[in-house]
């Protein structure tokens, strides 16, 4: 598969950076992640009358622009590249999908024209406090009483679940340890029942909360224990977006370590003229061009609905993982002391690499899926 970007995808992307770049300067990252809610509400607003961002992939029958996953990895893209402190992956990608794949004409139709609108953001409880990225850790339990089903259990590591005003909640309907009775639930945020905690991790860029359900009164998606496959596509299509926002971010640590490099003097000579910094940054370059690949292809296979689609979304997690967290650590070597200052913002990508690597699963995690996708491993 040869893959390259559209005129009107280069269009886009150029809209898209020059706003990121404009609403989402260092100083105003750093501002965001000292704030509860970890994002501007009047940028989010503007993203939504102006560029309709939160449309993106959502169908125009629920309100939506109805672009695919190679628009949705350009907007990821740019917002991983600036460190755009937005709920955009948690409500857009996360929760829309979520409703796509699982959910009913009824439940899509109530539901996604106000996400895409922008009006409400949404958020996936799938973890819990066991950090398990399958269906295997799900203890949550779900019991239907009169009619109505009441949700039991904790949610952990929810991004943006400070943030959401619709919580979409993963829970079993009888206790089993595999996927044949994991069910879709949509809580209102303000439930009675229901309490969120912000979470204090390493990356403040990214909000993340725990969610106690005690006898949460919950709103069915989908059919009753039939939302494992539709969960699961959910995820491949994530990471698919997940791989573009850390190929942006990597992208970024390349940008600053080769500009560095050309203003930094030391014995009298720029340091990027020394054939051993030369080294360390076409290495970077190598490995940021290979992850840039790997999502472009992930994303263009799943538009065009690939069979291989899937393994590809997994490759392209590990892999832009992988050379994110190598871009920070070696960009961080390359401004030496001032690297691991808190005045300089290499740091603020680094601890975006690290949270992003675990996020949807470690990359070890991913390459174990590629093989059981690809037929290779059983």
């Amino acid at each position: 598969m040869q893959f390259r970007f559209t005129e009107e995808q280069d269009q886009f992307r150029a809209v898209v950076q020059r706003f990121m770049g404009d609403k989402s300067p260092t100083t105003e990252v750093r501002r965001l992640m000292e704030t509860d809610a970890g994002f501007d509400s009047a940028v989010w607003k503007q993203m939504a009358d102006d560029l309709g961002l939160q449309s993106i992939g959502i169908p125009e029958a629920y309100g939506g622009s109805g672009f695919g996953p190679v628009e949705v990895g350009v907007v990821m893209e740019e917002m991983g590249r600036v460190l755009s402190c937005a709920p955009f992956f948690s409500s857009c990608v996360l929760s829309a999908g979520a409703i796509l794949n699982v959910g009913s004409e009824e439940d899509k139709a109530k539901h996604l024209p106000k996400i895409a609108s922008g009006e409400t953001i949404a958020c996936l409880a799938l973890t819990e406090p066991n950090g398990r990225w399958h269906f295997g850790g799900i203890e949550t339990i779900a019991a239907e009483q009169s009619g109505a089903y009441q949700l039991n259990g904790t949610k952990s590591f929810v991004i943006d679940g400070q943030n959401a005003d619709l919580v979409l909640v993963a829970a079993r309907t009888q206790v089993s340890q595999g996927a044949e009775s994991i069910s879709l639930f949509a809580v209102d945020a303000k439930s009675e029942g229901l309490t969120c905690t912000a979470l204090k991790t390493m990356d403040p860029t990214r909000k993340q909360a725990r969610i106690d359900l005690n006898n949460v009164t919950a709103e069915l998606i989908g059919t009753i224990g039939q939302a494992a496959t539709g969960l699961t596509k959910t995820l491949d299509q994530a990471a698919i977006a997940l791989a573009n926002e850390s190929a942006g971010g990597a992208q970024y640590l390349l940008d600053s370590a080769i500009e560095y490099t050309k203003m930094r003097m030391q014995f009298g000579r720029l340091i990027g003229s020394f054939q051993a910094i030369k080294h360390k940054c076409a290495d970077m370059l190598l490995d940021v061009e290979l992850a840039k690949s790997a999502a472009y292809g992930a994303a263009e296979a799943a538009a065009e609905g690939d069979d291989e689609w899937p393994a590809l979304a997994s490759l392209a997690k590990a892999s832009t993982s992988d050379a994110f967290i190598g871009a920070a650590a070696t960009c961080i070597q390359l401004h030496g002391g001032i690297g691991f200052t808190w005045d300089n913002d290499t740091h603020l990508w680094f601890k975006r690499a690290k949270s992003t690597e675990v996020l949807l699963g470690d990359p070890s995690h991913h390459r174990e899926l590629f093989l059981q996708k690809s037929g290779v491993a059983a």
